[in-house]
């Protein structure tokens, strides 16, 4: 019998496969889309998340950033925060999931291109597209069909307004070794450092309007950015989820699909890459409802400083101010940046 069956084979879904090959399960990934696979990211990894790729001995190229910095979209007014130690690591998301596959593939994971359908438990093992295992890891993303199968999201807020991300990138020069996130009244561009002729530009807001119509609320962005770009748009959201519970039964959830809170400080990927970790430790000690409690420890500094952030974006009178308050209190700033970090 499979030890653990993922479905999903995005980061979240590889780097669980690799900690559970590391620890001597025998681990199937079921993803259907060929590799590698492209989604809507910022495509920026956090120190928190390159030290955890290293972990995993998962080598990959791209851009070293070593710090964030915000700046105001009208006036350009701008503060950052360095990193104290190591360092980000800005990377199309095609190279990160290549590179985990192809280390997945080095330990022994198969990967299987199945769709897997309903899911059916029983008191020692779990089934799904003809396969059987003693657990399910679910990792099949933002809007996991696992996830809504077992009832475990948590219906939106309606007062709320739901935001969403739009990605695309642009052949040219990075022109610093931060990560930027320009602020306008309604949305954030954050601009990611990729590769020496290459950056990615990424908004997220409640708007939903095209792209070019929301990059051009960011004059000072828009003048750096050459008329052609590289890639298509690219495009996520609604963002939150909300989650109940991250583990039913032999099913856990780990990545987006364990619940999401927003995409504004960058970490979604340090917790699905440190939280693989945690879910391969309760399945290998057999203790499954263990993993809820250590989701919720990794996740306590992301959900808190993003849901804050999120809650003062929200509010009309200081969701624009954001960047010219960070500047007056850069302090403040560089270690909520370093907290992140």
């Amino acid at each position: 019998m499979i030890d653990l069956l993922v479905v999903g084979g995005g980061p979240a879904g590889l780097a669980t496969a690799i900690h559970g090959a590391l620890a001597g399960l025998e681990v199937v990934v079921a993803e259907p889309r060929p590799t590698p696979v492209d989604k809507a990211c910022g495509e920026g990894l956090m120190p928190g998340a390159v030290r955890a790729l290293g972990e995993l001995g998962v080598t990959v190229a791209g851009k070293r950033f070593h710090g964030i910095r915000y700046v105001d979209g009208i006036s350009g007014r701008s503060t950052e925060g360095h990193f104290r130690a190591g360092h980000g690591l800005g990377v199309r998301r095609t190279e990160l999931q290549a590179a985990l596959a192809e280390r997945a593939a080095a330990l022994g994971v198969r990967l299987v291109p199945h769709r897997l359908g309903q899911v059916h438990q029983e008191r020692h093992c779990v089934t799904a597209g003809g396969m059987t295992a003693r657990y399910l890891a679910a990792a099949d993303g933002l809007h996991s069909p696992t996830r809504r199968a077992l009832g475990l999201r948590t219906p939106p807020d309606p007062r709320r307004a739901a935001r969403y991300g739009l990605r695309r990138h642009y052949a040219v020069e990075p022109w610093s070794d931060l990560v930027e996130v320009h602020w306008s009244a309604r949305s954030e561009a954050y601009v990611t450092p990729l590769a020496p002729d290459l950056v990615g530009v990424a908004v997220l807001g409640a708007d939903r309007a095209p792209f070019q119509a929301q990059l051009a609320r960011f004059p000072i962005l828009s003048s750096r950015l050459p008329a052609g770009a590289g890639t298509r748009v690219r495009g996520a959201g609604p963002l939150r989820q909300q989650v109940r519970a991250r583990v039913a039964g032999r099913v856990l959830l780990v990545g987006d699909a364990a619940g999401y809170v927003d995409a504004l400080t960058g970490e979604g990927l340090t917790l699905a890459l440190t939280a693989a970790g945690e879910l391969v430790r309760c399945v290998r000690a057999d203790c499954p409802e263990d993993y809820e409690r250590a989701w919720r420890r990794l996740s306590r500094s992301y959900r808190m400083l993003t849901g804050s952030l999120l809650r003062a974006r929200e509010c009309p009178l200081l969701g624009p101010r954001i960047a010219p308050l960070a500047a007056r209190v850069p302090r403040l700033f560089r270690a909520g940046v370093n907290l992140l970090a």
